[in-house]
This record gives C-alpha cells, sequence and structure tokens, in this order.
C-alpha cells in the first residue's frame, strides 16, 4: 500500500505542475519574504517609521516650522504685531507693569513694550531660514566638490583637498565680525547713512554667506572619502568601461550609494546652525534690532531676568525644544541610515 500511495502522490504533483519539494518550500517560505527585495533607502525610511521617538521629534519639528510660517496669522489672532511699541505698559524703570493678559498672551518685553508672543512666533523665523538655508547650500557645495575630488583623482582632487583643508583651518568667528561691515560698506555706504533696516538685512545675509563659506568642507571630507571607496567597486568600473558619461557616473551611479551619509550630515547639521545662529546673535555679530529674533531677545533679556524671567525663558524654551527635537531625529536617522544597526 505504501508504494501506491507514494506513486499518487508523485502523480499528483506532476499532474499539477508542482513537486512536493517545491511545494514545501512554498509553505516554508513567509509570504512576506517573497516580496520584492528593498532599497536600504526604504529600510531605512521603515525603521524611522516604527521608532516612537522619531516621530515625536519630527512632529515637534513640524511645529516649530508651522508657527515660523504662519507667524503673521498667529500674531493676527492675538491682535497683535512684533514691532508696535506700548510703552505705556512700562513703569519708569522700563519694567513690564502687566503679566500674560488676554490681549498681550505672553505678556510685553521691557523698556519698549513689545509683545513678546508676536516676538516669539516671528523669532522662530530667522533661526529656521538661516539653518535650512545654510544646510542646504552647504549640503549642495559640499556633495559636489566631495564627488569630483574622490572620483576625478589626480591634481583636481590635490587642489580641491588643499582648498578644504584651507577652508576648515580658518576662523569663522573673524570672518562673521568683519563681513557685515564690509557689505554695508559696498552696499550702503557709511554706518551714519544705513538705517536700522539696512543694517538688519545686511546682518542677515552676511550670516548666511559666513556660515555657508565656511559649512560645506567637512562634507565635502567625508563625501571625498566615501567616493575613493566607491570607485573601485566593479559597478563603477563596468561603467568606465562602457563609455558612461562621466556626469552620468557621479550622479546616476555614485550618488545613490552616498545618501544615508548626506541624510545624517543635513539631519546634524540643521541644529547646530540653529545653536550657531543665537549664539552669533547673543554675541553681537548675528542678526539685529528691529529683526524679531530669540537670539535678540535672549541678549536683551538677560538684562531683566530677575523682573521678568519669562521675557528669557520664552527664547531660551524655544531653542533648547527644537535643537532637542533636531539632534534625536538625527540620532534615529544615523542609527536607520547605519548597515551595523540594519537588522
Amino acid at each position: 500500500m505504501e508504494p501506491l500511495i507514494d506513486e499518487e502522490a508523485r502523480l499528483a504533483g506532476q499532474g499539477s505542475g508542482t513537486t512536493l519539494a517545491t511545494a514545501a518550500a512554498d509553505v516554508a517560505v513567509p509570504p512576506r519574504d517573497r516580496r520584492r527585495g528593498k532599497s536600504p533607502t526604504a529600510i531605512a525610511l521603515g525603521r524611522l517609521r516604527q521608532d516612537r521617538v522619531a516621530i515625536v521629534c519630527g512632529g515637534v519639528f513640524l511645529f516649530f516650522v508651522l508657527v515660523a510660517i504662519f507667524a503673521p496669522l498667529l500674531a493676527k489672532l492675538e491682535g497683535q504685531d512684533p514691532y508696535t511699541l506700548h510703552q505705556e505698559l512700562t513703569d519708569d524703570y522700563g519694567f513690564p507693569t502687566i503679566g500674560p493678559t488676554a490681549e498681550h498672551w505672553f505678556g510685553v518685553e521691557p523698556r519698549l513694550g513689545r509683545d513678546l508672543f508676536a516676538r516669539w512666533v516671528y523669532g522662530a523665523r530667522p533661526s529656521l531660514i538661516v539653518a535650512t538655508s545654510v544646510t542646504v547650500i552647504t549640503t549642495v557645495i559640499g556633495v559636489v566638490a566631495g564627488l569630483i575630488a574622490g572620483f576625478a583623482g589626480g591634481w583636481i582632487d590635490r587642489i580641491l583637498s588643499w582648498v578644504i583643508d584651507f577652508v576648515l583651518s580658518l576662523p569663522y568667528l573673524l570672518f562673521a565680525i568683519a563681513l557685515p561691515s564690509v557689505l554695508l560698506a559696498v552696499f550702503v555706504g557709511t554706518a551714519e547713512e544705513a538705517s536700522g533696516d539696512d543694517v538688519s538685512r545686511i546682518r542677515f545675509f552676511s550670516l548666511i554667506l559666513v556660515l555657508s563659506l565656511f559649512g560645506w568642507a567637512g562634507l565635502a571630507r567625508l563625501i571625498r572619502g566615501e567616493v575613493l571607496s566607491l570607485r573601485e567597486r566593479e559597478f563603477i568600473a563596468a561603467a568606465k568601461v562602457l563609455g558612461v558619461p562621466t556626469r552620468t557616473v557621479l550622479f546616476r551611479e555614485l550618488l545613490p550609494n552616498l545618501v544615508a551619509p548626506i541624510v545624517i550630515s543635513v539631519s546634524m547639521a540643521l541644529p547646530g546652525y540653529i545653536v550657531t545662529e543665537a549664539g552669533l546673535t547673543f554675541l553681537g555679530v548675528g542678526l539685529t534690532e528691529p529683526t524679531p529674533s530669540w537670539g535678540v531677545t535672549i541678549a536683551s533679556a538677560q538684562n531683566f531676568y530677575s523682573a521678568d524671567p519669562l521675557y528669557l525663558w520664552l527664547p531660551v524654551a524655544g531653542i533648547t525644544i527644537l535643537v532637542l527635537a533636531l539632534s534625536l531625529l538625527g540620532d534615529a536617522v544615523r542609527d536607520a541610515f547605519d548597515p551595523r544597526t540594519r537588522r
């Protein structure tokens, strides 16, 4: 009876076009493993979606972005703006005579009496604009310079490497101090001829220029090192043999393999530039009045802390929460894109 049963099973398997071994293999392999293979970027994004810390930090960052975008609407909802003076709400010594009210949700600042809520929501704009602009500019320049230096080699690599080392050796703080005066003399004239708005605009663009000038070199060195290892791979050698144009090799073959270090660098650079902008503004070489800025507010609030602690804690809390969220998000991104931690 047993040989007859085995023969019937064999014939049944032949009739259905599937052997017993194939059927057993199909049962053993889970359906999810039969799907099309995922790219490393898709795997990393999937890990980020499962990371609760990353989701919360991304939500916090999105909140501050929305606050910066809709700052005029929020200030209008309160019925105030960041520039109107309410000196009638301060005493003879400049201290505010009121606290948070229905008309001034966070109160008014000492001395000038400007609305603190309006100054706070508008203050998120310069920090995010400067940090985002500098991050984009430095990422583009650093990636392109690193790709060219690592792939070309020879005298091009030597020149670009020398430029990278030279930029990294320069003290950017001295340029941040000197550049606004130079730009003011070139585009406006003497300091006496310049208005407060002119000085504010010059300081704003000079800050972006200085941070962009000195921020790309670190990423360029990182990308150059990655390209030096990637250009010896088989797929790059095959592209060269087939006569693929250099531009195509750089941006179609090499660049997709550099997504992980680029994303990690961007996620870590953004909070760094926010802190740098606030720090330079606090030192007096960044943004200045009448621009609503968290750094400007911190510099002014340190003299009134004992009388009005909220004046100082509002911008400090904004910077701390934003930078902490971006730093934790950057750590999550780094872990998600790190092949050594990928399961």
